[in-house]
């Protein structure tokens, strides 16, 4: 450890879909200074369903924030002692040979599909029949950004020099070298996530995707030195030439690590637009079968994530269609829209009159699978926006409690603390359902700002501010409040979760299937 910590300045730079925040922290994890810059939700889409976006509008975003920093005058420009980056993820950039970008992004929300996907060959096929993969693999490459170009745009496939997640272009305009942090390749690329390397040269995930070996960055461990700041770099951030840039994880890894979950049998929940249940763990272990655990934000661990994509998204979702008043007091007042759910519904029981929704606002793959869709059962004329708005929070905490279970199941360990993090952590009414849905106490951590708190965890291990992640985590992460389950919430919560909510899936897939057949949708 370092002898003198009081002078450390960690600087997390944290790039998501809809700002990127530059914040400041000491070596006891204590945010210092914030900076933050909107990202216009705007996206360039020519076609139904496409996202994407000029990368120049996440540099643009990220330099911004930084001279916002330095204009605040709490810390200094020369003060950095180092810099890390957190990014969302399966946001990917084509550059050339000369760095030119070639097309514009395809953010992770892009939902185009390859039809005509490099073909694997009979041995591969009748393997992955075999062993009843053929859906998964058809899946991975109907989704790989790679294959959609290959097909569509070959021309400037050909062209294409890196082939890069945002996280890797980012930091080839920070440290000008083609490298990245393995805790940021989570995608349709191919990556051995056993390994945390690229795959070996006979893995099939290299006739799965039309992608080459040449096309990747290099690869450093969570904590590893990417390189320093290059002057061009250091200009437009307005610091120092040779800041040390260390690699940090992509958004959700770092999450996790900023909640300071690094034990198996503590599980962290995102309250994000996609919702997810994570654990970290030391060892390898698919929660579901042949789809992977992702990297951790420290070297040699993985994350066991169960994801509910469209998560809350649903607030918004209520919010654009249910909330005209409160989006009318809002205004008024002054304050965000979401700060006045929790009033909506505190006078609602538990359990919502037995209204009860399942969050499959968008298909899965395996479990929900691809014909999946949500459903809302209960309705009566006592039921009210209200009602629902609650039915919506708590089919959210029902699945998560669902993917708490295959973890369990997986692990063979119970899960034994509950941390949340995630824009929708701050609401209390979401922390006191997710305590009587778990049947444990909800842990909310101190900072909001947990993403980048796992960056700058990282960046406090890499730079030798702490020995290790154990140490790092216990001095920089600390808990903010807790609630603690109520008993007759909970009863309720577990007879509703277990006899209904469980039920739903398994009862209405048929249903899902034959609607998929005769609408088309989802395709």
């Amino acid at each position: 450890m370092s002898d003198n910590t009081s002078k450390v300045r960690l600087l997390a730079i944290d790039v998501g879909t809809q700002s990127a925040r530059a914040i400041v922290f000491d070596a006891q994890g204590h945010l210092l200074v914030k900076a933050q810059t909107a990202i216009e939700p705007t996206y360039q889409s020519p076609q139904p369903g496409w996202a994407e976006q000029d990368p120049e509008v996440y540099w643009n975003a990220v330099t911004e924030s930084c001279r916002k920093l330095w204009q605040q005058d709490v810390v200094k420009p020369d003060e950095i002692t180092g810099l890390s980056l957190t990014t969302q993820r399966a946001t990917m950039v084509c550059v050339d040979r000369a760095g030119k970008v070639l097309r514009p992004a395809t953010v992770w929300l892009d939902q185009r599909r390859c039809t005509a996907p490099p073909d694997m060959g009979a041995m591969w096929n009748t393997a992955f029949k075999l062993v009843g993969a053929t859906s998964l693999i058809q899946h991975f490459q109907a989704e790989a950004e790679a294959n959609w170009f290959a097909q569509h745009q070959p021309e400037m496939w050909r062209e294409t020099h890196k082939f890069l997640f945002l996280s890797g272009w980012l930091t080839e305009r920070l440290v000008g070298d083609y490298v990245d942090s393995v805790g940021s390749q989570v995608g349709f690329i191919p990556f051995d996530y056993k390994r945390l390397a690229w795959a070996k040269p006979a893995d099939f995930k290299w006739k799965a995707v039309a992608v080459r070996q040449e096309q990747l960055p290099h690869l450093v461990a969570p904590g590893g030195k990417l390189g320093t700041l290059s002057k061009v770099a250091a200009d437009a951030l307005g610091l120092p030439v040779g800041v040390p840039v260390i690699a940090a994880a992509a958004d959700k890894a770092c999450e996790v690590l900023g909640c300071g979950v690094m034990e198996p049998d503590v599980a962290q929940l995102s309250f994000g637009t996609t919702a997810t249940i994570n654990t970290t763990q030391s060892r390898y272990i698919e929660v579901q079968r042949m789809l992977p655990a992702y990297p951790a934000a420290m070297p040699n661990a993985w994350n066991t994530e169960i994801q509910i994509f469209r998560g809350f998204w649903m607030v918004s979702w209520f919010k654009r269609e249910f909330a005209q008043r409160e989006q009318a007091l809002a205004k008024e007042r002054g304050v965000a829209v979401e700060a006045l759910f929790d009033d909506l519904i505190k006078n609602i029981p538990a359990g919502s009159m037995g209204l009860t929704l399942q969050p499959y606002w968008s298909p899965g793959v395996r479990d929900p699978g691809p014909e999946a869709k949500g459903a809302i059962i209960g309705f009566g004329d006592v039921h009210t926006r209200a009602h629902l708005y609650r039915a919506i929070l708590e089919g959210l905490v029902y699945s998560l409690r669902a993917g708490r279970e295959q973890i369990e199941k997986k692990t063979k360990r119970p899960i034994r603390r509950v941390i949340v993090g995630g824009g929708g952590s701050q609401s209390d009414q979401a922390m006191q359902i997710t305590a009587d849905v778990f049947g444990l106490t909800a842990e909310r951590p101190e900072i909001y700002e947990t993403s980048a708190l796992g960056a700058a965890v990282n960046l406090a291990v890499g730079l030798g501010v702490h020995g290790d992640y154990a140490t790092a985590v216990s001095a920089m992460t600390r808990i903010g409040s807790r609630f603690e389950p109520e008993p007759e919430a909970r009863k309720v919560y577990d007879a509703l979760y277990r006899d209904v909510y469980r039920e739903l899936y398994p009862r209405l897939q048929p249903l899902y299937k034959r609607i998929r057949e005769v609408t088309g949708y989802p395709a």
